[in-house]
């Protein structure tokens, strides 16, 4: 889950890394009050800024300096319901101005290649990080992180040092960087960034910007993460998803997909979409997957008609390919279960169905299907076979 810069810098400042103050204000009224009190530790000085979950909103007009309360309340009009890169504009955070000396930058993340977590600095902050690393790579420093030991005071010098810090700044970074290692660790996250990290004409270092992405697999340790989701901007369908339990994913497709297994699912994906190719129209259209849904070991007819249900209420889906492989759980359960969810489901199913099951039990598992002959179900043996039904059921869809 990603943080608006917003909720990135509350939890920095939680952890005591060094943070001006900052307010959020929905509408331009709200800007201004909160212009007038933030303004006063500033010289009347602050900065109104978008909150969207995406990069570029300084050039694209989201970030603009405020001179008095009344130059606030003119950003919030002009920067709110703005669209940066797809994401409206609904919230902006007036914060206090910084009389700016020189911006660093700084992150920590991991590095899953190494299994080890990776920080990166530089003396250059402020831009794009991609960009500095592709134009002047040596202008970046890559120190690997050990997760036993994380950033300590040791490894914070090292990595200020590789960065090539002088000495008497260096000493006023290295403490910033341990507490930055404490939201990483302590949250869970696996994206901590500051952009910039910057020194004051006063000499002092804040981090002015807040990046942070969260794990959603350590939810069950932090309840608290829970208010920081923007429900608002959630997929319709995933949300529901969540709440049901299942492991789903949206995409932009037709064929929609349930499996068990994240390995099978995924392998699913992709005959799925190699089958399409095949039935590429005169406009270059051709079926794709519609979502990743994973169902797990278990496939009773109540998870079974939870994933269906949730894939039926996708607009998109014009076919169903149920892919299972039966192992503890044996295919004539999931047969059962796929049975009872369309009866439980009743008319709300009215989509095809193309049904391959593979491994224990499996012929029990073919019987039940096919004594149920369900209109909406088609059984096939292989997953190519399958597949390739499932993309020339979507296709006939489309064109009709």
């Amino acid at each position: 889950m990603d943080l608006f810069e917003y909720q990135a810098r509350d939890m920095f400042e939680a952890h005591g890394v060094p943070v001006l103050a900052g307010a959020t204000a929905t509408t331009p009224q709200e800007a201004r009050a909160a212009a007038e009190e933030i303004g006063r530790r500033s010289g009347g000085v602050t900065v109104v800024k978008a909150q969207v979950k995406t990069g570029g909103r300084g050039k694209a007009g989201g970030v603009k300096v405020a001179k008095s309360p009344e130059e606030a309340e003119e950003a919030a009009q002009a920067i709110l319901g703005m669209d940066i890169k797809g994401h409206t504009v609904g919230t902006v955070m007036v914060a206090e101005g910084a009389r700016i000396a020189e911006e660093y930058y700084f992150s920590l993340l991991l590095d899953r290649a190494n299994r080890s977590y990776l920080a990166m600095c530089s003396k250059e902050g402020g831009m794009e990080i991609e960009q500095l690393a592709v134009e002047r790579p040596e202008a970046l420093a890559r120190v690997e992180v050990d997760p036993n030991t994380g950033i300590d005071e040791a490894k914070a010098r090292e990595i200020v040092e590789a960065a090539g810090f002088d000495e008497e700044t260096a000493a006023k970074i290295v403490p910033v960087l341990a507490s930055l290692w404490e939201v990483y660790r302590d949250e869970d996250a696996t994206l901590v960034e500051v952009n910039p990290l910057v020194k004051t004409q006063d000499g002092d270092i804040i981090a002015l910007d807040g990046k942070v992405t969260l794990d959603a697999n350590a939810d069950f340790r932090h309840p608290d993460h829970e208010a920081l989701e923007d429900k608002a901007a959630a997929d319709r369908l995933e949300a529901a998803a969540k709440e049901k339990g299942l492991n789903y994913v949206k995409l932009d497709g037709s064929v929609g997909i349930i499996g068990n297994g994240a390995g099978l699912v995924m392998s699913t994906l992709d005959v799925v979409a190699y089958a399409g190719e095949e039935l590429t129209d005169g406009e270059g259209n051709h079926p794709k997957p519609a979502n990743f849904l994973d169902i797990g070991g278990g496939a009773s007819a109540e998870v079974m008609a939870n994933g269906l249900h949730i894939i039926l209420g996708d607009e998109q889906v014009k076919s169903v390919f149920v892919n299972v492989f039966g192992g503890i759980t044996s295919c004539d359960a999931v047969a059962n279960g796929i049975v009872g969810a369309l009866n439980a489901l009743g008319d709300e199913a009215t989509k095809p169905l193309v049904v391959r099951l593979d491994g224990n039990n499996v012929e029990e598992g073919r019987r039940i299907l096919a004594e149920a002959n369900h209109p909406l179900v088609t059984i096939e043996e292989t997953m190519d076979g399958a597949a390739r039904k499932a993309a020339e059921l979507a296709s006939a869809a489309n064109a009709a």
